[in-house]
């Protein structure tokens, strides 16, 4: 699935503040806040849900080949890490839902 099309149907906000690369496809997600763990066990091309929004989110996502990630729970992301982003091309996202609404709906949209 097309990351312009998840981003539409979760309805997602969209915290980068460069153009993002929307016709990249998402065949996989991640739901983790465990940064070791989401390094072991994420697949390349994934969007990755996590409440962490910390700088080290950006450095993971870059090494586990993680183009996208939605940042839950409402929680604020600092601009160091926005600007990290996008220096990264790394597609930043925020959501008032929880990791397990967001991990529910990605799955109904055939998203493993």
């Amino acid at each position: 699935m097309k990351l312009s099309e998840i981003i539409s149907k979760l309805n997602v906000q969209n915290i980068n503040r460069k153009p993002i690369r929307d016709d990249v496809t998402i065949p996989h997600a991640y739901t983790c806040d465990l940064l070791s763990q989401v390094l072991a066990g994420a697949k390349k091309d994934s969007i990755w849900i996590t409440i962490q929004s910390h700088l080290n989110i950006i450095g993971v996502a870059v090494m586990a080949g993680i183009p996208a990630i939605i940042v839950c729970e409402g929680h604020d992301v600092p601009d160091d890490v926005i600007e990290k982003a996008d220096e990264e091309h790394v597609a930043l996202f925020k959501s008032p839902e929880n990791a397990f609404q967001l991990s529910g709906k990605l799955y109904e949209c055939g998203i493993r």
